[in-house]
């Protein structure tokens, strides 16, 4: 009974100490992520708002990025850049 009190608090210590340390991955990870997915929503933005046209494909890739980026709790220019896609012309195949 005596080593159950000594052991338990130890390995529920250890525990704790490697839940922390996935967490602190986890968040590192997702910021990541979601500066990888601004970047290339910027790169998309530039692009397509100067040709004042995006292909169905792209406008369908943007939303889905977006909605990732939100997700992770992104938000700020973004939700602008999103509004400015929103308004140009989506190009159907074959166009």
């Amino acid at each position: 009974m005596q080593t159950y009190t000594i052991v338990l608090p130890v390995l529920l210590g250890y525990i704790v100490w490697i839940l922390k340390n996935q967490k602190k991955d986890r968040d590192a990870n997702s910021k990541g992520t979601m500066l990888l997915l601004r970047v290339q929503m910027i790169e998309y933005h530039a692009k397509y708002t100067k040709f004042g046209n995006i292909p169905s494909y792209a406008y369908q890739n943007f939303c889905e990025m977006y909605d990732a980026y939100h997700a992770l709790g992104g938000n700020g220019m973004v939700t602008k850049m999103k509004q400015e896609i929103d308004e140009l012309h989506i190009k159907q195949k074959g166009e």
